[in-house]
């Protein structure tokens, strides 16, 4: 992946931005909650209770220690040796030695990648659902393996965060490294056992994850919902080339949480919420969130209304919509009900239009030449970034390199138009995707 040095593309935003009319400063409101979200990967170690603590801000993911009366407990071990060790270093003392066991929440490689650190010369039981085991990897499909929507190749002045974390492979690559196969696995809905003194359940608990599991500590009334629960509306339907998470098991796994009552939720990412009340209104204002855009977005679909229709007006109530754990960091609403909208009716739109529709080239040919060709096009496209129609902009942009892929004014006038967005958005996903987008489109062209 090709990695730009701040001062280049720092440069290159510059000189595409510096002719744009002056923006209101609510016009980047969204890039500024992004930007004030940031404060929840500060590197600290958070008691969450008597013998449970959480390492935030250390690595994508959290890492949860569990002090048992003969050693600890780890529940996720960040994403690669480089961040475990640096997590298991300020744990300090916290760590009871030995490790007696390590627990998977998920398959996902930001939560085993270090699993080695931890275990050091312990040889811990290692727990997972019998699923993370059958797990085909979600990564790569489409020819998108998730490094533009973490903005891997950003240049560090125009990067914020990952919506959920920090940063995901900026700093360190991923690696398999650390990774250690389970070696206990359970296939039911639960398993209770006692590990160190300390009484767990792990709970089966479908959501992002197929693989998902919860830890329930009943004695503490600790509950650790991996990735499951979040500071952000969840990314039910993910862009980076995988498929659409089951948003029914999301729900059904939420209500088994709410039904625990915790006195503490402890996620995977963003930091821990303390409290029993604060701990059951938050869990029940996810679950609704999930619930009503799955409920808006079957309803419309019974009425016949297609994806752009839905996407008009299938929105959290006003209630959630301002709800500190459904803001739209990492997860968006329009993206999970196209992701329902495909997972329940397929591709086809009911429009017979496109039941053979033409193809990209020949579309952008006719386009092009009905608006009077290539110069008439882009001259519209600078029109259209003088209005802000930054959208428009980038399609009539797209349009010209569709069948003129080095054409420069139209790159120029495409990126410029996906820096606009990006720097508007409040989803960290969508933020990455447009800036590198737009990165790719500039970096062969020569200095104006």
């Amino acid at each position: 992946m090709h990695r730009w040095t701040g001062w280049t593309f720092e440069l290159a935003v510059t000189m595409l931005l510096a002719p744009c009319m002056p923006v209101a400063a609510q016009d980047y409101a969204g890039r500024e909650k992004l930007r004030a979200e940031s404060t929840e990967f500060r590197r600290e170690v958070i008691r969450v209770t008597d013998g449970v603590y959480v390492a935030v801000g250390y690595s994508a993911s959290n890492v949860i220690l569990i002090q048992g009366d003969t050693g600890s407990i780890v529940v996720d071990t960040a994403t690669d040796p480089t961040a475990a060790r640096a997590i298991r270093a300020a744990f300090g003392d916290l760590l009871r030695e030995p490790v007696r066991a390590i627990v998977y929440t998920h398959s996902h490689p930001d939560h085993t990648g270090g699993a080695r650190v931890f275990a050091g010369e312990d040889h811990p039981e290692i727990l997972s659902h019998q699923r993370l085991v059958e797990a085909v990897p979600d990564i790569g499909h489409a020819g998108r393996d998730g490094g533009d929507q973490f903005g891997m190749a950003l240049p560090e002045p125009l990067y914020i965060n990952a919506g959920v974390q920090l940063e995901y492979g900026r700093v360190t690559p991923p690696t398999r490294e650390g990774y250690l196969p389970p070696t206990r696995t359970f296939s039911g809905d639960q398993l209770a056992l006692t590990v160190a003194g300390v009484r767990l359940q792990l709970l089966y608990t479908p959501g992002e994850t197929a693989d998902a599991i919860s830890v329930w500590l009943p004695d503490k009334r600790v509950l650790m919902p991996g990735d499951d629960f979040l500071k952000s509306f969840p990314n039910i339907s993910p862009i980076r080339g995988a498929r659409l998470r089951t948003p029914e098991d999301w729900i059904a796994s939420l209500s088994k949480m709410i039904a625990l009552a915790p006195d503490h939720v402890v996620p995977s990412h963003t930091r821990p919420v303390l409290g029993g009340s604060a701990a059951q209104a938050a869990l029940k204002a996810y679950r609704d969130g999930i619930e009503s855009i799955l409920d808006q977005t079957i309803q419309g679909m019974k009425k016949g209304e297609r994806p752009d229709e839905l996407v008009q007006h299938v929105k959290l109530p006003p209630g959630l919509a301002e709800n500190p754990y459904l803001q739209e960091f990492y997860g968006d609403v329009e993206w999970t009900v196209r992701g329902i909208y495909a997972d329940r009716v397929g591709w086809f739109d009911g429009n017979a239009t496109n039941l053979f529709p033409l193809a990209e080239n020949d579309r952008a040919a006719k386009l092009v030449a009905l608006i009077g060709g290539p110069d008439q096009v882009l001259a519209r496209g600078r029109e259209a970034l003088a209005a802000h129609d930054f959208k428009w902009a980038a399609e009539l942009a797209g349009y010209v390199l569709v069948n003129d892929s080095a054409n420069a004014p139209a790159k120029r006038i495409k990126a410029q138009a996906l820096i606009e967005l990006g720097e508007r958005q409040i989803n960290a996903i969508a933020r990455n995707y447009y800036l590198s987008s737009a990165l790719y489109l500039l970096r062969d062209l020569p200095r104006q």
